[in-house]
Formats: C-alpha cells, sequence, structure tokens
C-alpha cells in the first residue's frame, strides 16, 4: 500500500459514519472518489492476505516440524503394539483382540487367497475349459470375480497353488499367502 492509499483510508475512516450511509454519487469526481477508496481497501485487504500467508506458511512448517517427531514416535509405539500382539497370536490363536482401558489391538488374519497374475492366461485357460467366465461382448471379458469363487488354494510339493473345482493347477493365478493385519485404535 502506497502513502496515497493510506490518506484516502485514512480520508474513509475519519469521515462520521452517518456521512457514509447518506453518501451519494453526484458526479464523475464523486465516482473517482470512491474509485480511490475501493482501491485503497483493496490494497489493505491485499496486505491482509499476504502477512496472514506468509504467517500461515510458517505456522504449517513448525507444525510440520514438530508433528513429525510425535507421529515418528506414535508409528513405533504401534510397531511395538504389533509385535506383541503378534507373540500373543502365536502363544494363543483365539486372542483376536486385546483391550486396555487406553486403546485396544485388534487382528484380522486372511487366509490364502488366489491372485490373478495374468489375465491372458487366464482367459486362455477359461476358452480351453469351456468355462463360464467370460462376457461375451465385442471382445471377451473375464470375471474375474466369479471365477475366483471357485478356485481353491491347495498345498502340492511343499508349494501352495491354485486349483479348480476338478483340481486341475490354473495358468496366471498365484497365491496370496495368509496375511495377518492389525489395527491400533486409542482411545482418546
Amino acid at each position: 500500500m502506497n502513502q496515497l492509499q493510506e490518506k484516502e483510508l485514512f480520508e474513509l475512516y475519519e469521515q462520521d459514519p452517518q456521512e457514509k450511509e447518506i453518501f451519494i454519487i453526484k458526479d464523475i469526481s464523486g465516482l473517482n472518489w470512491v474509485f480511490r477508496k475501493i482501491n485503497a481497501i483493496n490494497a489493505k485487504l491485499n496486505e491482509i492476505k499476504s502477512l496472514a500467508n506468509s504467517e500461515r506458511e510458517r505456522i504449517d512448517a513448525w507444525e510440520k516440524k514438530e508433528s513429525s517427531v510425535l507421529e515418528s514416535d506414535i508409528e513405533f509405539f504401534e510397531q511395538k503394539i504389533t509385535e506383541y500382539h503378534s507373540q500373543v497370536l502365536a502363544d494363543d490363536p483365539e486372542q483376536k483382540s486385546i483391550v486396555t482401558p487406553y486403546g485396544k489391538v485388534k487382528s484380522i488374519t486372511y487366509e490364502a487367497q488366489p491372485e490373478k497374475l495374468n489375465e491372458e492366461a487366464i482367459s486362455e485357460y477359461v476358452m480351453a475349459n469351456e468355462l463360464p467366465f467370460l462376457e461375451k461382448d465385442t471382445s471377451p471379458k473375464l470375471q474375474w470375480a466369479e471365477l475366483k469363487k471357485t478356485l481353491r488354494v491347495v498345498q502340492k510339493d511343499n508349494e501352495q497353488i491354485v486349483v479348480d473345482v476338478n483340481g486341475q493347477a490354473v495358468p496366471g493365478v498365484t497365491v496370496k499367502p495368509r496375511t495377518t493385519i492389525f489395527k491400533v485404535e486409542v482411545d482418546n
């Protein structure tokens, strides 16, 4: 904001508020006066916004710096909770959750399941075996979700494989191994 704009604002705010309410533009000079006031007000608004934005940036940087240490500590402790719960599960597979007055940890185990690796190989297998898992539009599209429901994971020669209802290995499909995930919930 320059000195002329400061003077315009000073004049504006030195005015009696009642005068401002009854003000009417009567000529080009009055119109020019109003434009000068709006220009000065806009300059002041831009100053305020610029200062606020620079302070926001500083505050955001400070928040990020301060929070990163604390978030790292939370991750560390959640890892320790997960390790502890893993050990408890190894000793007692029925202990799916542990609850304390300040929070709880839950475990969810997903069994080994078929996972699509090569859609083209699977589609060829479905066509060769005349299975009903292809949509017959302009180009055949594999109905993976429906096919997956019919597949099983079995153990064969120290290896898990995916087989169909006839026990035949399915090409293009791999085994997503059994996994356990943990969910940590802290009461606030």
